[in-house]
């Protein structure tokens, strides 16, 4: 458990008249927060920041600026959620997982690993993303979908897990609908088709790798969305 002396340090902008302990978990809130008597609170909120509900924040877990907490979900490990993030229904959020900006998780859904959900993005439902894992901009990610590796999905709905594929080199990703990513590299299925032997030059691949992500690319464009 944190002392003063830990969070002082951690904010340094901030007095020990800042900041007070939970009565259900011992946890630190600072006083610009609002968090429910019902909440469980170990780890740190902070900011403008709101925990309601049954809601739960614990390990090391810290929530701040604007974000909301509700329900009873769970926030837990390492994570953070940050920004005009949301975290409600019966949703955890754990390990070294971020959830940031305007983002949603919600349901029974799950962000943990190193996972990073930001942007606009909506995780819920039953939906898990962990491991490397991001998902931004637009994105859904619902039903019973999973992100999960080294992902990246910033685009469209997704109520099946958008296929993705580990190759030798990069993982690959149907990002949003009609694209693919491959490490750094976004592209249409199209320009994938066309270019995929000059990308894969330019990034110093073998020529039995081009093959191979020739193939993954046409897998994509065959069953991908």
């Amino acid at each position: 458990m944190r002392t003063i002396e830990d969070i002082l340090s951690l904010f340094p902008g901030t007095t020990e008249s800042d900041w007070k302990k939970h009565e259900n978990g011992g946890g630190w809130v600072q006083i610009t927060a609002n968090v429910g008597a019902t909440c469980r609170i170990e780890g740190i909120v902070s900011g403008n920041a709101w925990v309601s509900g049954n809601a739960q924040v614990f390990g090391d877990a810290w929530v701040s600026g604007n974000a909301r907490v509700s329900g009873n979900a769970q926030v837990f490990g390492d994570a953070w959620v940050s920004g005009n993030a949301r975290v409600s229904g019966n949703a955890w959020v754990s390990g070294d997982a971020q959830v940031s900006g305007n983002a949603r998780v919600s349901g029974n859904a799950q962000v943990f690993g190193d996972a990073w959900v930001s942007g606009d993005a909506q995780v819920s439902g039953n939906a898990r993303v962990s491991g490397n894992a991001r998902v931004s901009g637009n994105a859904q990610v619902s039903g019973n979908a999973r992100v999960s590796g080294n992902a990246q999905v910033f685009g469209d709905a997704w109520g099946i897990s958008p296929l993705q594929i580990q190759g030798s080199v990069h993982f690959a990703t149907n990002c949003k609908f009609g694209h693919i990513s491959i490490g750094c590299e976004v592209h249409t299925f199209a320009e994938w088709k066309t270019n995929f032997r000059s990308i894969g030059k330019k990034h110093g691949y073998t020529e039995a790798q081009i093959e191979e992500y020739g193939a993954i690319i046409d897998l994509f464009c065959k069953i991908g969305k």
